[in-house]
């Protein structure tokens, strides 16, 4: 790009998807209005040139800080790493094709050396003299918080119009103001910010510029409410709801025909439909990758029992951890009533706890183990017993349970715009069928199940003394097989399936030879063209490994395909190197392979059951979905890429004040969180953030580690009110208690789960039809804002685990009880956190 124009470049970006839109010289007038006529043509040159079509080959091998494979775009090869292939693909989206642009974008990202080299240079040759002054830390880590599923629906359209209008109070006092825009039973007005009003004042409104332009006479007003005042330093605004206990038909034809006429000349006010695209692809990026589960609980006559759960592909295998040996699902056995009124007996916000699981295999047969906080503390003699027994198991598992309320009606979500759009729109806001709320009419509760297990936490309940004599007492915590639990229904919200084919749930054993070595296991799933598979043993290769799989039990059932040592690719392999994601390998035994798992699935779709295809109730699994989404009791948080940078986009919780949101809320404006603690530790930048983001892939189950806080909210600077470290820096166990204890002793500790997860792409169907109507209106700014939501990089959650780590630390129940509460200040301990660190 010419140095000219480098200062524009954020104009360019902008402009880049409109480029070939008939109105972009009015975009590009409006855009970029304060440039200089000279400057603005070349800018537009430039476009034009960025916007030609390029038919050159890439081939970054060599060139970037990366490791490149082939890439194929439109039978076009290049070699390119992750980070050039996310450059080209976004860059694609807004040039509509291959281009200059996007070829010169590839060639230049962050971790290209000749770009790095550059940038060195650059740094020293800066005088020392001209750096920019630091910036606070609490706004370098902030960002706004959206509730999910909080956004207006209009039943009408909204046209943006400024006319005169004069008011009269009920005492018949006038007083001049401007509309903003106007419906046919709304109105929002800017006026003085002298005159004071209250909400549910009744007024009189005459529409002086409508009189005037096209001669309407009406002396008695039209009668209004008033429903919100926005108050600012400059003026105030006023939102008004029609009345209509005085009938004006003539005024009503004439104001829906003026409306309907000029809402492509003075645009409709899209706000609302705005805000709630923004809301929505962030609802889309959270629920594919929270790792919680969320089970619905049923309250009939004041029992509770579970009755469905909410599966995605992150908390899948935590659901199927409760299958027994005939794959039966006994995660009922967590939800009893007894534990779930436990929770509720605790204060709001507070209704929670922590449970301990493990099982055990004899005879072939799974026998199950599990065990509240509460219920270790009635049982002390057997809770050492059961925790270090338990923890010695591979099967071992810690939960944290939080419930809270929830309404049926929440699973309503209709869209941001009015039925009198389209049918599609009209059958789009329909409430769910009676039949689907017959079935969700006695929920009343969201039981949130979070496996927090790690090697720290295993590690600590490893140390407890274990007396072998006592382990026949804890078949008490035992649920008998005779016993069954509640049935839970396991539902999936059908968002975007981002694989190109349906996968159909097929196990079945599989042989997979990699060299001279032979691993056994099961398929999970199949597809013409992959398998997902769960071997009995650890896998030691790595990704785009070439394997060759045969199918023993399959060959039983077919003489017309050979299905031995048929190769495929390995694509993805689990955190636990236990389950493959294979794709089948392009050689001469493709059409062998594919043409046998397409007749098999051919021949059995009615026996076979496809992962989008698990309600039986249309509709339930989205019903679920919303209802989480308006109940979400942690922090959401999304990060996006700004340059190498990873950054602070955006939170989202339901919960309300408790010790994270008051920790988060720290010195941030109003309405924001500050992620301070994720991104700066005590001894200066954590690359917790950058280095998992860097490595992971999407559609992977989620990264959690262990952050450790000192909060002093005494302090008045965040950098020395808020200290912080993962679990990693702290070499042993007594650092980590140290670090607790000197916390407790300046204000408050708080310990929270960290789930990190890489995004895929948006949901853009899901919102298909929002977005085709402010294409209609303002086509740029539906782009700028689709190309703002692309930028979103990572996902995760915020846990709140500060009582079960006090407690694995062999800290006192008064101890716990009194970190709720803000401690008192003791500056003489402040410096000797920073001591504990590993500095290594």
């Amino acid at each position: 790009m010419n140095q000219d124009l480098e200062q524009y470049h954020d104009i360019i970006e902008q402009l880049k998807p409109m480029i070939n839109e008939p109105e972009f010289n009015q975009i590009l007038a409006q855009v970029a209005g304060s440039v200089p006529k000279q400057k603005r043509f070349l800018l537009k040159m430039e476009l034009k040139r960025l916007a030609r079509p390029c038919t050159r080959l890439i081939d970054l091998r060599g060139h970037v800080d990366g490791k490149c494979t082939l890439y194929e775009y439109e039978s076009q090869t290049h070699y390119l790493d992750d980070i050039a292939i996310d450059v080209f693909e976004r860059q694609v989206r807004s040039f509509g094709e291959y281009t200059v642009g996007v070829y010169e974008a590839v060639s230049n990202t962050e971790n290209n050396y000749r770009v790095m080299h550059k940038r060195q240079q650059q740094a020293s040759a800066q005088p020392a003299r001209n750096a920019h002054p630091t910036v606070p830390l609490s706004n370098n880590y902030t960002a706004p918080i959206m509730p999910f599923g909080e956004f207006a629906q209009r039943s009408e359209e909204r046209m943006n119009y400024a006319m005169s209008v004069e008011l009269f109070t009920e005492n018949k006092k006038s007083m001049l103001a401007t509309s903003v825009d106007v419906s046919l039973s709304g109105l929002k007005l800017k006026i003085s910010k002298e005159h004071r009003f209250k909400i549910g004042e009744r007024l009189a409104v005459q529409f002086r510029g409508l009189e005037h332009e096209y001669m309407l006479d009406n002396r008695q007003g039209v009668q209004y409410i008033i429903e919100a005042v926005d108050r600012n330093p400059e003026d105030q605004r006023l939102h008004l709801k029609r009345l209509f206990d005085v009938l004006m038909p003539s005024f009503d034809k004439f104001l829906e025909s003026f409306i309907h006429g000029n809402k492509r000349r003075y645009k409709v006010n899209l706000d609302n439909t705005f805000d709630a695209i923004h809301k929505k692809t962030y609802e889309q990026y959270y629920i594919p990758n929270f790792i919680s589960i969320p089970v619905y609980i049923e309250s009939i006559d004041g029992n509770y029992a579970p009755r469905y759960a909410l599966a995605n592909d992150c908390n899948r295998q935590d659901i199927f951890y409760w299958n027994n040996e005939i794959r039966d699902l006994k995660l009922g056995y967590l939800f009893s009533d007894t534990r779930i009124k436990q929770c509720l007996s605790c204060s709001k916000g507070k209704q929670e706890s922590y449970l301990y699981a493990f099982n055990h295999i004899k005879n072939d047969k799974v026998y199950f183990y599990s065990a509240s906080d509460e219920e270790l503390a009635a049982n002390p003699s057997l809770k050492d017993v059961f925790l270090a027994y338990g923890s010695r198991k591979a099967s071992w598992r810690v939960y944290k349970l939080q419930v809270q309320e929830m309404e049926p009606k929440q699973s309503h979500r209709p869209l941001s715009i009015a039925d009198s759009i389209s049918e599609s729109v009209k059958r789009q806001n329909q409430p769910p069928t009676p039949r689907l709320m017959s079935r969700l009419r006695h929920l009343t509760h969201i039981a949130l199940l979070t496996n927090i297990t790690d090697t720290f936490n295993t590690q600590c309940f490893q140390k407890l003394p274990l007396n072998r004599t006592q382990l026949p007492q804890l078949k008490r915590f035992g649920h008998p097989r005779n016993r069954p639990p509640e049935t839970i229904q396991v539902f999936r919200f059908k968002y975007a399936n981002q694989r190109r084919e349906t996968r159909f749930i097929l196990r079945t054993k599989v042989q997979l030879r990699l060299e001279d070595v032979v691993l056994e296991g099961h398929t999970e799933d199949i597809s013409t063209n992959g398998i997902k598979l769960e071997l009995n043993s650890f896998f030691h290769q790595q990704a785009d490994t070439k394997v060759h799989v045969s199918f023993p039990q399959l060959q039983n059932v077919t003489r017309k395909y050979d299905l031995s040592d048929l190769a495929y690719t390995v694509r993805q392999i689990s955190a636990e190197r236990s389950i493959l994601h294979l794709k089948v390998l392009n050689d001469e035994q493709l059409g062998t392979t594919k043409a046998f798992f397409e007749e098999l699935i051919k021949n059995n779709r009615s026996k076979l059951k496809a992962y989008r295809d698990e309600e039986d109730i249309p509709g339930i699994g989205e019903a679920l979905r919303n209802i989480y989404a308006n109940n979400v009791p942690n922090v959401a948080f999304f990060i996006r890429k700004e340059g190498a940078k990873y950054v602070p986009d955006a939170t989202a919780t339901w919960s309300s004040q408790n010790r994270l949101t008051t920790l988060l809320s720290f010195q941030a404006p109003s309405g924001t969180f500050n992620l301070q603690p994720l991104f700066e530790g005590i001894n200066g930048p954590m690359d917790f953030i950058q280095k998992t983001l860097s490595h992971i892939k999407p559609h992977q189950r989620p990264h959690m580690s262990e952050l450790f806080v000192a909060f002093d909210p005494n302090k008045s600077n965040p950098s020395e009110a808020i200290k912080s470290c993962f679990i990693e820096q702290l070499a042993t166990q007594e650092q980590r208690q140290q670090f607790i204890t000197q916390a407790l002793e300046q204000g408050q500790f708080i310990a929270l789960k960290v789930f990190l997860a890489r995004t895929g792409r948006p949901d853009i169907d899901h919102l298909q039809s929002e977005i085709n109507y402010v294409g209609v209106y303002a086509v740029h700014k539906a782009k700028q804002l689709e190309e703002k939501l692309w930028n979103v990089h990572g996902v995760g959650d915020l846990v709140d685990i500060t009582d079960l780590v006090m407690n694995r630390y062999q800290f006192s129940t008064h101890a716990i009880r009194d970190n709720l509460e803000k401690q008192q200040h003791h500056p003489q301990k402040s410096i000797e956190i920073e001591q504990l660190l590993n500095t290594e």
